[in-house]
């Protein structure tokens, strides 16, 4: 927070902004690491949280990471750009047609796919690229859990007729499953625990297994963490892909409580007043974050409440239950997904020594902001 405040006063970063302890971040990653390492499991990280971000993706895989998982096909652009390492691609959403022979070209380690259709694409495009694609399935059942909008996958019903029609193409190779969300925080219990799904991808592979497929990868992604890691390698599970323990903003360590500690806050500033509260500029509210508090610098920290913004209104501004001066600096940390925001972020590094410094200034998906004058000299 001081570190943020700094900045922020400097003129080096500007309202809605993200502000990432890269430092902190890779403390983070390498306790997931070693913690996976010991259970035999293998990580793919997530970027998709911290906004696609290339140079703190780079770092993380410096830490020793496999490789990234591309949650969409604009996320493996984004990072192809960059000539980052893509490991899992497919898995929340498939990649166009259209692009199905420029991700094949970069050697993903793993495909997902969710129909017979998009492994026959995938097929033709590895045999003219003389080449040979793994794939995981996407699987369900109709007792799972799933988000609206990602409803998608082979049932286990129909996974022996699927794995036989995929075994007769050419270039491509059935090496296992995936599903998602497999673990989830439960708020009553104060633990992060296997969903219904979870039992879905075991039973999933089995099936795989009785059809003659070498299981590979079981990849069981969602709320994977130090606590997390433990019980997934106890199911069958070989892979998985942490996000927020990375940043250390995960549902189960809304009390600071986890090993992984918080790297990554929201700052933002006091807009404007209005019938008696406050409102601060917006941009990267994320409606399923769960956030209920701020704290307004004057001087000092005050702590104010956050009204709920609305899910069908645009996050222009974000209101406080207290009146506070125009331009007062506001931080705020809550469970977020900087891709789908309008928001900056800013990557620091030296906070621990007590020197701060700013490494650069993104997008939300990954681009670089050019330095304003404001930051000369930092």
């Amino acid at each position: 927070m001081d570190a943020a405040l700094l900045l922020w006063q400097q003129g080096a970063i500007k309202p809605d902004s993200y502000v990432i302890d890269v430092d902190q971040v890779r403390q983070n990653a390498s306790l997931l690491l070693e913690t996976a390492i010991r259970h035999g499991m293998t990580l793919y990280l997530m970027s998709k949280q911290f906004g696609r971000n290339p140079q703190l993706c780079k770092l993380l895989l410096e830490c020793g990471y496999q490789g990234i998982v591309a949650v969409d096909y604009k996320e493996a652009r984004q990072l192809y750009q960059h000539n980052l390492p893509v490991a899992h691609v497919g898995h929340l959403v498939q990649i166009p047609s259209g692009m199905v022979d420029e991700v094949i070209s970069r050697q993903p380690e793993v495909i997902t796919v969710y129909s017979i259709a998009k492994a026959r694409e995938i097929s033709a495009a590895a045999l003219r690229q003389q080449t040979e694609q793994a794939l995981l399935l996407k699987v369900w059942h109709p007792n799972d859990l799933i988000y609206p909008g990602q409803e998608a996958g082979f049932s286990l019903d129909e996974l022996p007729v699927v794995i036989n029609e995929i075994k007769i193409l050419g270039g491509v190779r059935l090496v296992g499953v995936t599903h998602f969300p497999c673990m989830l925080f439960d708020s009553e219990k104060g633990k992060t625990l296997p969903s219904p799904n979870l039992n879905t991808l075991i039973e999933a592979k089995g099936i795989l297994e009785r059809e003659g497929i070498r299981v590979e990868q079981v990849n069981g992604p969602s709320a994977t963490c130090v606590e997390s890691i433990p019980l997934l390698a106890r199911y069958g599970v070989t892979h998985a892909e942490p996000g927020h323990s990375l940043t250390g903003t995960m549902p189960s360590n809304q009390s600071g409580d986890q090993p992984e500690h918080v790297a990554m806050l929201y700052l933002t500033e006091i807009s404007h007043q209005h019938q008696g509260k406050s409102y601060c500029y917006g941009g990267g509210y994320y409606r399923r974050g769960h956030l209920n508090h701020a704290l307004v610098y004057d001087q000092q920290w005050h702590s104010s409440k956050v009204l709920n913004h609305p899910t069908d209104s645009i996050d222009y501004c974000l209101s406080l239950t207290e009146p506070f001066a125009v331009g007062c600096a506001v931080v705020m940390c809550f469970r977020t997904q900087i891709f789908a925001t309008r928001s900056d972020v800013a990557l620091v590094a030296g906070i621990h020594s007590g020197q701060p410094r700013l490494l650069g200034i993104y997008d939300s998906q990954g681009n670089t902001i050019p330095a304003s004058t404001g930051q000369e000299g930092l």
